[in-house]
């Protein structure tokens, strides 16, 4: 069992009060702290803060950090997100990330954001070296076709009047 450095538990009670105040660049700073645990849990409260100017934080997270770990965080939260502005980024680390972890994480987040864009990316990765990646390319690629499906739908509906 890790032992908690009181360090840390020091700067989570500090995080807490910044979050309370929502001041974003205290934690865009602590995107670059030595601690994974510290970067891992700035992500999340950035992304909570919202809006498409954290895609930036976060997609550099997911290119640069050292650790998988945060990484696929950075990952899952550009999907969260929804922001078409999440999809480049994604598709470079489904690409190119080292980790099959990360990989994995980033198709399935294309998948989320359903941005036919991302289909030739997810196509590609059906022949990843790592199963997790592939199977993640095939729940992704059938969330953008149910999504395709949906939108053609209510276009459909709109043009009929229903």
């Amino acid at each position: 069992m890790e032992v908690i450095p009181s360090s840390r538990i020091e700067l989570l009670a500090e995080m807490e009060e910044r979050y309370e105040k929502k001041d974003k660049e205290y934690f865009v700073q602590l995107l670059d702290h030595k601690d994974y645990v510290i970067r891992t849990r700035a992500v999340c409260i950035l992304v909570d803060f919202g809006g498409e100017e954290m895609v930036s934080y976060v997609s550099k997270v997911l290119k640069i950090d050292p650790n998988e770990l945060v990484r696929h965080e950075a990952a899952f939260s550009l999907g969260q997100m929804c922001y078409r502005s999440g999809v480049k980024p994604l598709e470079d680390a489904v690409k190119n990330d080292p980790s099959f972890f990360v990989r994995h994480e980033a198709a399935i987040a294309l998948g989320v954001i359903g941005s036919q864009d991302a289909k030739a990316t997810l196509q590609d990765a059906l022949s990843d070296s790592s199963e997790p990646v592939r199977e993640s390319a095939v729940v992704a690629l059938s969330n953008l076709h149910f999504m395709e499906k949906l939108s053609k739908n209510e276009r459909f509906a709109k043009l009929t009047g229903g």
